[in-house]
C-alpha cells in the first residue's frame, strides 16, 4: 500500500514537472555565464494557463542555487499608452506580461580603470552582457486605434551582466518616436531565495541588524541585503546607478514563501530612452568574498565626468565641537600636528539648522567665525575647511551659497537631514553634487542616504552617512556585521570617536576600524576636542593612516564575528582586525608582503596593564614576509599595525 502510494506521488510530481517544462517558451530560454563560469543566469518565458506570458530567472553560483525562480518585470500606469494601442487599462500596468520575444545581443568586456581614489588604484571591469529585447503587443495583428502608426513600436529590454563578482540586471526602454512617458508604479522583480534562508534585516539606513527567516518580518528592510543560505553560501543582494529613481527596499512577497519583493519608495515618472537602476547579487563561498567583490557597484555606473580632478582631495577630519574662531583654530593647529587634512564646522555655524529661515550664507551672530580669516589661517598650515548645511538651506541656497563657498576657500560641504526615497529627491541629491563639482567642492551626504555607486561618475560625492555609526555608538557586534553589509554599497561615515567616555568597545577596536572601515573623508575624534588629547602613544596610527588606498586585502573574518583587512599606501601596510562581543584569537597571515623580506611590525593592542587611561600597548617586532602572526584580542576589542619593510642602509 506504502509503495503504491510512493509511486501514485512520484507519478503526480513527474506529471506536474512535465507540465511545467512545456510551459516554458523555448526561444526565450537564454543563459549568461560570469568569464569565470562560476554565475550561470538563466532568463525564459512562461506561459501560464490562461495563454499570458511572464518572465522569470534563476541564478545558480559554481553549481549551487542562489535565486530560484522568480519574476521579472516594471509595473506601468500609462493611460496614453494603453489608448495609442487601443487596450484596456488595466492590461498595461503588468510591464514584464505578453512581452513579445524579438532577439538578443550578446557583449564581451574586460578592461581596467583608475579611480580617482579608492580601496585599490586599479579597478577590473570584466564581464559578459546579454540585451533580450522585446515588444510590447502584437502590433501587426491587434486592432489599433485610428491614426495610431504601428511602426511606432513600444518596447522594453531585459540587460544582463555577469561579472565574477556578481550578476545584475535592469530593464531598458529604448527611445520611442511618439514622445511616449512612462509612469512606473512598481517592479515586479523578485528574489525567491532557497528555503532556511536568514537575512541580516536593517529597517532602515541608521538601523540596528537582526538575523531573521524570510518570514513574518515587520517592515521593508534596506539594501544591501546580506544572507546566508543553507547550501552554505553568502549572498548579498544591492543597487547600483539610483541616481534618478525611487529608491529599492526588500519587502517579502505576501503570496510565495522564501521570496523578497523590489519595493519602491514612490512612483516614477520618466521619458524613455531609460534605464531602471541595476539588481545586483552577489554570492560567495566565504564571507569575505562579498567584500572582496564590492567594486561591481562602482562597475555598474558610468565613468568619471569631472575632466580635472585635481582638486578632489581626500584626507582625515577632526570636527570642531566648540563654534568659536578660537576653538576653530585650535583644531587646526591639531590636525596640522596630528597628520589630518581638514577641519569642520559643524550644524549651527549659521543658525538653527532646521529652521527654512536660517541663511547659511552668513554666520549666525551667535558665532564669532570670520570665514575668510580661518580658511587663510588654515591654509597656511595646510589645512582645509568643511561646513554642514542642512538640506533646508541647500535646497532654498544652493546656487548662491556656491560661489561664496568658492570664494571663501572652502573645500566641502556636509549635507544634512537630506530627504532620500522618491525621485524627486534622488534627481535633487545627485543634481546637487554636479553642481558642487562645477565650484570645486567635496560632498559628503549624511543622515539616510546611501550609496549605489555615484562617486565612480561624480568623485566629489566623497562619503555618505546611511550607516548607524558612533553617534549612536553601537556594539561591536554590529561593527562586524557592518564590513559584510552597508560597507559592500560603498564607503561610509561611520564618525569614528576615541575618548567619549560612552564608547562601547575598547579603545585598540576604535583604532583599527580607521583600517577596517573605508571612507574617503574620514571623520576622526568625533565627540573629542583637541584637548582631549594627553599624549598617549597609540594615536600615532591614527596620525599615520591614510583615508585612501593603492591595495586592499580582506584577510580573514566571518559577520557577525570579526574581520581584519590590510591596506597599503605606497611602501607601508595598514592592518585593522576587530572582534566581536567575544574574545578571540584573531590570526594575521602576511602573504601580502613579499615572501623572505624583513619587516618592522608596529602594533597597538589592548592591554590593561598598561598605565594609561586608555590601555593601549605598543610595540614592535620584527618578521619575514609570509609569517603568521597571531593575537588575543579581548571581548570587543581589536588590534591595529603598521607594517614597514627594512631598508637597507
Amino acid at each position: 500500500m506504502k509503495a503504491n502510494k510512493f509511486y501514485h506521488l512520484l507519478g503526480l510530481l513527474l506529471c506536474a514537472l512535465t507540465i511545467q517544462a512545456q510551459s516554458i517558451i523555448d526561444e526565450t530560454v537564454q543563459k549568461l555565464n560570469s568569464p569565470n563560469g562560476a554565475y550561470e543566469f538563466a532568463f525564459y518565458q512562461r506561459l501560464n494557463n490562461v495563454g499570458e506570458k511572464q518572465m522569470y530567472y534563476s541564478l545558480s553560483f559554481k553549481g549551487k542555487k542562489v535565486v530560484e525562480e522568480s519574476e521579472l518585470g516594471v509595473l506601468i500606469e500609462n493611460q496614453t499608452f494603453e489608448s495609442a494601442l487601443g487596450i484596456p487599462n488595466d492590461s498595461c500596468k503588468v510591464w514584464g506580461e505578453n512581452l513579445n520575444f524579438t532577439g538578443i545581443q550578446r557583449n564581451q568586456v574586460n578592461d581596467s580603470w583608475k579611480p580617482v581614489y579608492g580601496e585599490n588604484s586599479t579597478i577590473s571591469n570584466n564581464y559578459n552582457e546579454m540585451t533580450i529585447a522585446f515588444r510590447k503587443g502584437d502590433l501587426d495583428n491587434q486592432k489599433l486605434t485610428d491614426g495610431y502608426d504601428k511602426n511606432k513600436s513600444y518596447f522594453m529590454n531585459v540587460v544582463v551582466r555577469a561579472y565574477n563578482e556578481g550578476v545584475a540586471v535592469r530593464y531598458h526602454f529604448p527611445e520611442p518616436s511618439n514622445g511616449l512617458f512612462l509612469h512606473i508604479v512598481g517592479e515586479q522583480t523578485q528574489f525567491t531565495m532557497p528555503e532556511g534562508t536568514l537575512a541580516y534585516y536593517e529597517p532602515w539606513a541608521q538601523g540596528p541588524y537582526s538575523l531573521l527567516p524570510l518570514t513574518d518580518w515587520k517592515g521593508q528592510s534596506e539594501r544591501p541585503l546580506t544572507m546566508k543560505l543553507t547550501n552554505g553560501l553568502s549572498v548579498a543582494i544591492a543597487e547600483a546607478q539610483m541616481t534618478d529613481y525611487a529608491r529599492m527596499k526588500f519587502s517579502l512577497n505576501v503570496t510565495k514563501p522564501n521570496t523578497l519583493q523590489a519595493s519602491l519608495y514612490s512612483s516614477v515618472d520618466v521619458i524613455p530612452a531609460y534605464s531602471t537602476p541595476w539588481r545586483v547579487i552577489m554570492a560567495a563561498d566565504k564571507d569575505i568574498d562579498l567584500i572582496k567583490n564590492n567594486t561591481i557597484i562602482l562597475n555598474l555606473n558610468p565613468e568619471n565626468q569631472i575632466k580635472d580632478a585635481s582638486w578632489i582631495k581626500p584626507g582625515k577630519v577632526i570636527r570642531v565641537a566648540k563654534l568659536t574662531q578660537e576653538d576653530a583654530k585650535k583644531c587646526v593647529d591639531f590636525a596640522a600636528e596630528r597628520g589630518l587634512q581638514y577641519i569642520h564646522l559643524d550644524a549651527g555655524w549659521y543658525g538653527p539648522e532646521m529652521k527654512m529661515s536660517s541663511d547659511a550664507t552668513t554666520v549666525s551672530e551667535t558665532k564669532d567665525f570670520n570665514m575668510p580669516e580661518l580658511t587663510a589661517y588654515a591654509a597656511s598650515k595646510g589645512i582645509g575647511l568643511w561646513v554642514y548645511v542642512n538640506q533646508r538651506a541647500l535646497i532654498q541656497q544652493l546656487d548662491s551659497i556656491l560661489p561664496l563657498y568658492k570664494k571663501w576657500g572652502l573645500k566641502g560641504i556636509k549635507f544634512g537631514f537630506v530627504q532620500v526615497g522618491n525621485q524627486r529627491w534622488s534627481t535633487w541629491m545627485h543634481e546637487a553634487v554636479k553642481k558642487c563639482a562645477e565650484y570645486g567642492l567635496m560632498v559628503d551626504i549624511h543622515d539616510e542616504y546611501r550609496p549605489t555607486g555615484f562617486s565612480r561618475t561624480y568623485p566629489n560625492l566623497m562619503t555618505q552617512e546611511g550607516i548607524r555609526g558612533n553617534e549612536e555608538m553601537p556594539d561591536a557586534d554590529h561593527n562586524t556585521i557592518l564590513p559584510f553589509t552597508r560597507f559592500l554599497a560603498g564607503p561610509a561615515d561611520y564618525t569614528i570617536a576615541y575618548y567619549n567616555q560612552r564608547i562601547k568597545n575598547t579603545h585598540a577596536h576604535q583604532l583599527a576600524l580607521a583600517a577596517v572601515y573605508y571612507s574617503p573623508i574620514q571623520f576622526m575624534y568625533w565627540y573629542d576636542q583637541p584637548s582631549a588629547y594627553q599624549g598617549e602613544p597609540e594615536i600615532e596610527f591614527f596620525d599615520r593612516v591614510k583615508a585612501v588606498w593603492d591595495e586592499t586585502k580582506v584577510l580573514n573574518g566571518e559577520i557577525g564575528k570579526n574581520i581584519s583587512v590590510a591596506r597599503r599606501s605606497g611602501n607601508e601596510w595598514f592592518v585593522g582586525a576587530i572582534t566581536n562581543a567575544e574574545a578571540r584569537k584573531i590570526t594575521i597571515p602576511t602573504d601580502f608582503l613579499v615572501k623572505g623580506r624583513k619587516y618592522v611590525v608596529k602594533s597597538f593592542q589592548d592591554d590593561d596593564k598598561v598605565a594609561t587611561r586608555t590601555k593601549v600597548a605598543v610595540s614592535e617586532q620584527k618578521i619575514k614576509g609570509g609569517e603568521v602572526l597571531n593575537f588575543d584580542v579581548k571581548a570587543s576589542g581589536g588590534v591595529a599595525l603598521i607594517i614597514t619593510e627594512v631598508v637597507k642602509k
